[in-house]
């Protein structure tokens, strides 16, 4: 059994009376690809901000590589190995996909404050490997090919797919997917289907929400079903597919039993 990159222990947040998520128990172990999946307002996207820092638990633990985030800022979390992308795109829109990769690059760049004189060779030597890690990132994502033209000319699959690449240059660890295929047709939903797939086998652990519930259960490895901010249930895609109390609490919509009847991607 592989080892726990990532663990969430007895984890609850409450805004007043409301209680978003309740004494939640995960692990996401190291390697592979794990689904979080739930109704809309079940508190999904607030697991990724209580993750990645920009939430604070109202209680319970989250550890990350044995290291605790309670306390940390989103940057430093992000230095930690996590990166995210999210529900609304948030890209610098005028600026080149090539730029924008490199913004996600710029924190390990060795150059230093001292380094960054006009003309110093260390700058230069940077940037240049900088320049080459974004472009090979973008092709990665399948748009090397458009590396200079700007974010706000791509269609919205495409950006959907920059802001992958973006996420990736920070290194992580551990990669957090917030409905990554929301809007995408579906030979685009195929496409990053393979891409995800890839990107996984190059080593890199894959934490995601997702409504598309085909695009979910072709790729996870195991899923957690959470309900008016509770697990209900964690397993394997043909367990929670089973799984009556999933099937009563989410999956038992006539469109989303249809859904599930195979490993494609829906439309």
């Amino acid at each position: 059994m592989r080892p726990a990159l990532l663990k969430l222990e007895s984890l609850s947040r409450h805004f007043g009376g409301l209680k978003v998520l309740q004494d939640v128990n995960l692990e996401i172990p190291q390697g592979g690809i794990f689904g979080l999946i739930g109704p809309n307002g079940a508190g999904k996207t607030t697991v990724f901000n209580l993750i990645t820092g920009l939430l604070a638990p109202t209680g319970g633990h989250i550890e990350f590589n044995d290291q605790p985030l309670a306390g940390r800022p989103p940057h430093d979390i992000t230095r930690l190995g996590i990166a995210r992308t999210f529900q609304n795109i948030r890209l610098f829109k005028d600026m080149s996909l090539l730029e924008n990769v490199m913004v996600g690059l710029h924190a390990q760049l060795k150059y230093g404050s001292l380094g960054l004189l006009a003309g110093s060779r260390l700058f230069r030597s940077e940037e240049r490997k900088a320049r080459a890690r974004a472009q090979e990132l973008l092709s990665w994502v399948k748009l090397d090919h458009k590396a200079s033209d700007t974010a706000d000319n791509l269609s919205y699959g495409e950006q959907r797919k920059l802001e992958l690449a973006r996420a990736l240059a920070t290194n992580p660890k551990l990669l957090l997917l917030d409905e990554p295929v929301a809007g995408m047709n579906s030979a685009e939903k195929i496409e990053l289907m393979a891409q995800v797939r890839s990107i996984s086998a190059r080593g890199y652990t894959i934490f995601m929400i997702e409504h598309d519930m085909r695009f979910v259960m072709g790729l996870c490895e195991n899923i957690a079903v959470l309900n008016f901010g509770r697990i209900i249930a964690s397993g394997a895609p043909d367990a929670i597919r089973n799984n009556p109390e999933v099937i009563e609490a989410y999956l038992g919509r006539e469109e989303d039993e249809a859904s599930l009847d195979d490993t494609g991607v829906s439309a």
